[in-house]
């Protein structure tokens, strides 16, 4: 199933739940990705991010920040 589609209010929902996803970053905002990233700590998702590769460090820093650990980003 891809994820890619979904608007990202359906993915924060999804988190919320506690559902764990993967989904191609590249054409999400980076508060979009932190949105999701909050929504899915406190139910200990597990969500990956990838093709995060070309992104700035501190937008990396801030998703890593808001996740608490939820969310793997990959290259």
């Amino acid at each position: 199933m891809s994820f890619e589609n979904r608007h990202t209010d359906d993915l924060v929902r999804l988190a919320v739940a506690g559902g764990g996803f993967t989904l191609s970053a590249a054409n999400r905002h980076t508060n979009d990705l932190v949105r999701i990233a909050v929504a899915g700590s406190g139910k200990a998702a597990r969500i990956t991010f990838t093709d995060m590769a070309n992104r700035h460090i501190e937008d990396l820093v801030r998703i890593a920040v808001a996740d608490q650990g939820c969310v793997v980003l990959e290259g």
